[in-house]
Parts: structure tokens; sequence; C-alpha cells
């Protein structure tokens, strides 16, 4: 609802007041009886035609065509009453602003103009030109049409600023609608994404190292039981891990690594896990005791460690890898290196590893640059904020 109907009612009382006032001055007048007849009944027909009519139209909607059926009959109503008795002229504080709620401006213009010239053209009908009073009544007829045409517009003005406050505040609503439909679906997406990489970074990694192991069990278990019993210890840690991260991802907490150890030494335990599970020879180096790292900047360095070390387990055939964590000028650095076959950057690798590191590094304004060549080993370099 906007301004202009919320006060609407202001404009029912001073049509009520106009009203009750024109008539109380039309019955105490010195007109003769008839002619307060004819005037009382036209103002009850200017009442009428206002609540059938002119109400709806004041209140409703713009329309494309101008009710000239109403305004003419407004006119007539209020031109029969002025002749009656100069005194119904009163009504015109009702009548004037009536025209220019429901007409084009021009044409409100022109027809209160006319009905402002009404009082004067009916003394003059009854008494002549020559009358003192014309004297006066001239002048004020020309005050009040001037004043009649500038209240006119700033009426009209008011209308149409309150009527487009209004389109504009429905517009804004649906716009907000609109926002927040795209607000729940770029929700609904980033937590799917979210979902993804946790579930690539942390469980399609162990499973991944779930069915390495249980491959090799297989192998060594009528061969080498020791190394068999070696490698299920290592399957069921690894399912216990799953399972933890799967609760941890389900409430949205940190990673469960990083819950029971600081960063470097969850990195450490991925390097000697790599060792035991593959026979890499892995090591890590850090430089000096790390500062207190931002959460979000611990996960990133953690997933990004996981990720790497998963691409070189999976694809790289390599025998050595070195991991190399560093504070630097307020940036926290991951070098992951190894000897394996390398490969060409440029050609796309239809994985998801990545794509998904180099998201969420993003997402605390981190970087991810890659080198490799085939035949000659890979280094992965992750930078984010410290």
């Amino acid at each position: 609802m906007n301004a202009w109907e919320r006060l609407f009612w202001l404009w029912e009382v001073l049509f009520g007041i106009t009203f009750v006032a024109t008539t109380a001055l039309v019955l105490v007048g010195d007109d003769n009886t008839s002619d307060k007849t004819v005037a009382i009944l036209c103002l009850i027909g200017v009442g009428i035609t206002y609540l059938v009519r002119g109400r709806g139209l004041i209140k409703g909607p713009d329309h494309e065509e101008i009710p000239w059926l109403f305004a003419g009959v407004l006119m007539v109503l209020v031109t029969a009453a002025t002749f009656a008795t100069t005194t119904s002229s009163f009504i015109l504080f009702f009548a004037c602003p009536v025209l220019y709620m429901t007409v084009p401006t021009k044409t409100a213009s022109v027809l209160t103009t006319v009905a402002v010239l009404l009082e004067p053209l009916s003394s003059i009908a009854q008494g002549g030109l020559d009358q003192p009073a014309l004297r006066i009544l001239v002048p004020m007829t020309a005050i009040l049409i001037i004043f009649n045409l500038l209240a006119g517009r700033y009426i009209t003005q008011i209308i149409a600023q309150s009527k487009g406050r209004a389109a504009l505040i429905e517009q804004l609503e649906a716009s907000q609608a609109e926002v927040s439909r795209l607000s729940r679906e770029a929700g609904m997406a980033a937590e799917r994404e979210r979902m993804a990489r946790e579930i690539h970074d942390t469980l399609a990694q162990g499973f991944t190292s779930i069915v390495t192991l249980t491959q090799a069990i297989e192998s060594e278990m009528d061969t080498d039981p020791k190394a068999a019993r070696r490698h299920l210890d290592l399957a069921a840690r690894t399912a216990r891990e799953n399972l933890a991260e799967a609760r941890a991802m389900v409430a949205a907490q940190m990673p469960s690594a990083l819950a029971a150890a600081s960063l470097e030494e969850s990195l450490r335990r991925l390097v000697e896990r790599l060792t035991e599970e593959t026979g890499i020879e892995a090591s890590i180096e850090v430089d000096g005791p790390l500062p207190a790292l931002p959460m979000a900047t611990e996960v990133v360095l953690l997933r990004g460690a996981q990720e790497a070390l998963s691409n070189i387990r999976k694809h790289s055939r390599a025998a050595v890898v070195s991991l190399h964590l560093s504070v630097v000028d307020g940036q926290a650095r991951l070098r992951v290196t190894d000897d394996g076959a390398g490969f060409d950057p440029a050609e796309p690798t239809g994985g998801f590893g990545l794509a998904g590191m180099r998201a969420r590094a993003g997402q605390v304004g981190g970087i991810v640059t890659l080198e490799s060549e085939p035949g000659a080993g890979t280094t992965l370099e992750l930078e984010v904020p410290a």
C-alpha cells in the first residue's frame, strides 16, 4: 500500500466536511426555497456521483480512457447548483480536486477553470454586469483560477509520485524475492560442490587406499603373511579414518586429522602412510616452527597435500616424493615434488582433483601452480594467505 492509499481517509474527511458545510450554508442562505431545493438536490447528486463512481476512479488503477461520463455529470450538477444559488460554489473545494484526481491534468485544468468561473457567470446572469460586487468577485476569481491550477498540478504530481513509489516498491520486492531464490540455489550449488570436494579429497582417496591394500593383501597372503598383516592393519586404520571423516563431513566440522593433531603432524602422517602403503620414499621438510594459521588455511593445505599425494599414488609411478611447508611474507606455501612420469599440464586431465584444489584455494585467496613435463616429474605449489 502506497502513501496515497494510506492517507486516503483524510480526503474522505475533507469531502464530508465540504459537503456538510456547503449544504448548511445553502440552507441558511437568503435564496428562495425553490432555488435552495434545486441546489440541495444537485449537491446530493454530487455526493452520490462521487460515492458511486468517483471514489473508485480515485482509488483504483489508472484508466486508459478518460471517464468523460463521470466528469460530465459532475460538471452539470456543480453548474446547476451554482446557478441555483451562488453559495453552492463552496462545493468547488471538493469538486476541483476530484477532477484532478480522475481526468488528465490538462483536461482537469480546463474543467476546473470553467467551474471557478461559474459563480461570476451566475452573478452576471442574475444581476447583469452593472454590479458593485463584481469589482471584488472578478479579481478573486482570477486569483482562484491561478491557485486552482497550481494546486491541481501539485495534487497530480503527489499522486503520480506516490504511485511511482508504489510501483518501485513492488519491483524491489519482486527483485528481492528473485535474489532470495537465486541465493538459495547458489547456496545449494555451493554446498553440493563442497560435498563433492570433501568426498573426493577424503572418502574417495581413502577407499582407493583400501582397494590398493586389499589387492596387496591378496597377493601377499600366501607368500608374505607378515606383510599381508601389516597391510591389513593399514586398511583397517584407513577405514576408521574414513568413517571419522564422513562423520566430520556430515557435521560440517574440521577434518578429523586436524582435530586430533597439528597441521605439521597431519602432513607427516600422510607422508608416512604413503611410504607404508606404496614403498615410495617420501619425506617432508617444515621451515621452523609454524605460526598459528587460520583453520581455513590449514584445511586448504591439508586437502591440497592429500590430493597431491593421491595423484602421485595413482598416476606418477614415482620413487621419491618430497613435501616442503613454509610461511613467508604472510603466505603459507606447500610444495610437493616427485620424480615420476610427469605429464603435460596443458592437456585436459578429465579429473576433479586439480580443479577442486584450485577452487578450494581460491575461496581463501590462494593459488595453485603446477610444473611438469612428460618423463621429468611434477612440482605442485599451493600458496594461501597465512
